[in-house]
């Protein structure tokens, strides 16, 4: 017992060298990873700070006109006075209601055109030149008659949003449901599923990521479709604004409001990814349960 004890002794010593070895490769590679972020993040701080520093110079020293170009400093005080009056704030948020609004119609219609593209082959190639042709369309001269048809309000505005994503989404996510893997659709088949089995437990959980990467795009888009929108039939909005702003010849205003539009453009982003985690769970429990209930037939 005591030549077994010792023999295990040098045994577990070697284990815990081995463990805190490999803890402090692993301690190293956090930190490198880290030191990374860092630095990413300060020279994301630094080329801003340097932008600005030499759009400021610049305009002080007359290397460029600042009644066109106009200036940082400026364009902060005009900013602190448009939140002192609370005039940007009606304007963000009434285009952050109609982006979020076109962009939820376009997700919910296109996935359910897209299955249906899906669920009927003839349909599939009876619609898909004209989907083809819609999506090609310059949507900024499909605005001015959505205006005519529609009439200058709200709605309209939503649909020119959705007017510029939904087509698109439609074909990819069509593409996306026809490239799933063909053994699993033939896995379900075998074990007496049917074809809604096959689309609620492989196409639509499959198709997560593809579905993921498109509405982060289609984000983007709506606002874009929002804005042109705003350009010709709205009161309020960013897209009033910066035309407004054009007409007078308020640069430091139009600076502003490009920027509220890149900020709404971010804000709106970072509500599809929660979107999209939201998706991804729910997905991962289906696909789980799906996984059990195959195996507990098998």
């Amino acid at each position: 017992m005591l030549w077994k004890k010792t023999c295990s002794e040098p045994a577990a010593a070697s284990g815990h060298r081995q463990a805190a070895s490999i803890s402090r490769h692993q301690q190293a590679y956090l930190d490198s990873r880290m030191r990374h972020r860092r630095f990413v993040q300060v020279m994301r701080v630094f080329l801003l700070a340097a932008f600005l520093m030499l759009w400021e110079i610049s305009t002080r020293r007359g290397w460029i006109d600042g009644f066109i170009f106009s200036s940082p400093s400026r364009i902060w005080k005009t900013f602190a006075g448009m939140v002192e009056d609370g005039s940007i704030f009606a304007h963000v948020s009434a285009t952050i209601l109609e982006t979020i609004a076109s962009f939820f119609f376009v997700v919910v219609l296109g996935l359910f055109a897209a299955v249906l593209l899906w669920c009927s082959d003839k349909l599939s190639e009876i619609l898909e030149p004209y989907l083809v042709v819609l999506n090609s369309l310059p949507k900024s001269a499909l605005a001015p008659l959505l205006i005519v048809w529609l009439g200058a309000n709200r709605g309209t505005i939503i649909v020119a949003g959705m007017s510029v994503a939904i087509f698109g989404t439609i074909l990819n996510l069509y593409t996306g449901f026809r490239e799933v893997s063909q053994d699993k659709m033939k896995l379900i088949y075998t074990l007496g599923g049917t074809r809604f089995h096959v689309l609620t437990k492989v196409v639509l959980p499959s198709t997560v990521p593809a579905t993921i990467s498109i509405m982060k795009v289609n984000i983007g888009l709506c606002l874009v479709g929002v804005v042109i929108g705003e350009f010709i039939g709205a009161r309020c909005g960013l897209g009033y604004l910066i035309i407004y702003g054009s007409q007078v010849l308020q640069w430091r205003g139009e600076m502003i409001k490009r920027i509220s539009s890149i900020s709404v453009g971010k804000l709106d982003r970072g509500w599809t990814k929660i979107w999209g985690s939201l998706i991804s769970v729910m997905a991962g429990c289906e696909k789980s349960l799906s996984e059990s209930v195959i195996k507990g037939i098998i």
